[in-house]
């Protein structure tokens, strides 16, 4: 059996964790689905953002070791990562000369890469899986306009909602400037945000279905995660159920 650590940049990210990726992956065979918050999450001071790369990997090379049979992800937003100076990420700055989704994906191989490096030559690859928001979780609310804007009583809200969709191939590629950030725009337009709470009720109400057909990238990161337990059975030959 499979306990999965996802480590999050904020509140939002947790609670999508618990309340909804958990029990999706419990059906495809994880015994445990877990959420910790990234380098105790946001810096608290002006410039603000995620910890630094050094910080966040030192606490993904310690889970791993001390639970050798956990698997490892990341759920954090591409965008604010930091691109340079001692708690630069890895590959960001290159990164941001790439479009989408090269770029993000350049990012995460190079995460993946560097905790391989830290870990050893027999660490397995399955072990730690690096994923990215792309720019931030609140673009997955764009996946289905009607939805989130009945989902949230404001159901007025779908046309404004839905012109800012069809500016991009896909809401994953919602983020023209700081100022153009999903959440920025959701802030602009509906009454009382509160990006935990409206995060996880606008994706319950859209549902993972119709967010993996809208969002690319992020379907690809959870076929991956539901296709592990079955690789870990294959690993010890115990054939699938």
């Amino acid at each position: 059996m499979i306990r999965l650590r996802v480590l999050v940049e904020g509140p939002t990210e947790r609670d999508f964790v618990n309340e909804i990726l958990a029990p999706h992956l419990y059906m495809h065979g994880f015994s445990s689905v877990s959420s910790r918050l990234l380098g105790n999450s946001r810096l608290n001071n002006k410039r603000g953002g995620i910890r630094g790369w050094p910080e966040v990997r030192g606490n993904i090379v310690r889970l791993l070791r001390e639970d050798r049979n956990c698997v490892a992800t990341t759920m954090a937003d591409y965008y604010g990562l930091p691109a340079s100076g001692g708690r630069k990420w890895p590959g960001r700055q290159k990164a941001a000369k790439i479009r989408y989704p090269e770029n993000v994906e350049r990012v995460e191989m190079e995460l993946a890469n560097d905790i391989r490096e830290r870990m050893g030559a027999d660490f397995s690859k399955n072990r730690f899986i690096p994923f990215l928001m792309m720019h931030e979780f609140e673009a997955l609310l764009f996946s289905d306009c009607k939805r989130f804007s009945e989902a949230i009583g404001q159901p007025g809200l779908v046309d404004s909602l839905q012109e800012i969709r069809d500016e991009f191939s896909t809401p994953e590629e919602i983020n023209d400037s700081p100022e153009g950030a999903p959440s920025k725009r959701l802030g602009k337009l509906v009454r009382k945000f509160r990006k935990p709470l409206t995060g996880v009720l606008g994706v319950k109400a859209i549902d993972l279905p119709k967010i993996r057909a809208e969002c690319p990238h992020f379907s690809g990161w959870l076929s991956r995660l539901e296709g592990l337990p079955a690789d870990s059975r294959e690993d010890q030959n115990i054939p699938n159920q």
